[in-house]
């Protein structure tokens, strides 16, 4: 699984990278046939509350991408918010497999 993270009006630091990976690696415990994972974290009006917009988006053989988009007040918050939905959403895909 390729982990991809663009930071848009900001330099995302190490610390903030490493748990990304972390948290997106967990995804593969609900589906193994991740290709690959695009994390865009994105800083809209700076100063305010409620001003870090995360993005994920999940790439699977066979399947469209999988899109989810939070704005949080950090960026840790919408990250786990984000692999929570995307962890459903890939539950219900697999299932459907399943069906067939």
């Amino acid at each position: 699984m390729e982990i991809k993270i663009q930071s848009i009006h900001f330099d995302a630091t190490e610390k903030l990278e490493a748990f990304i990976e972390k948290k997106v690696a967990k995804l593969e415990k609900s589906y193994e046939d991740i290709q690959k994972v695009e994390v865009q974290l994105k800083v809209v009006k700076p100063a305010t509350a409620q001003n870090k917009e995360t993005s994920l988006t999940v790439t699977l053989p066979g399947a469209a991408p999988i899109h989810v988009e939070k704005v949080n007040d950090t960026f840790e918050e919408g990250i786990d918010l984000c692999v929570d939905a995307l962890r459903v959403q890939l539950q219900k895909l697999k299932e459907k497999s399943r069906n067939y």
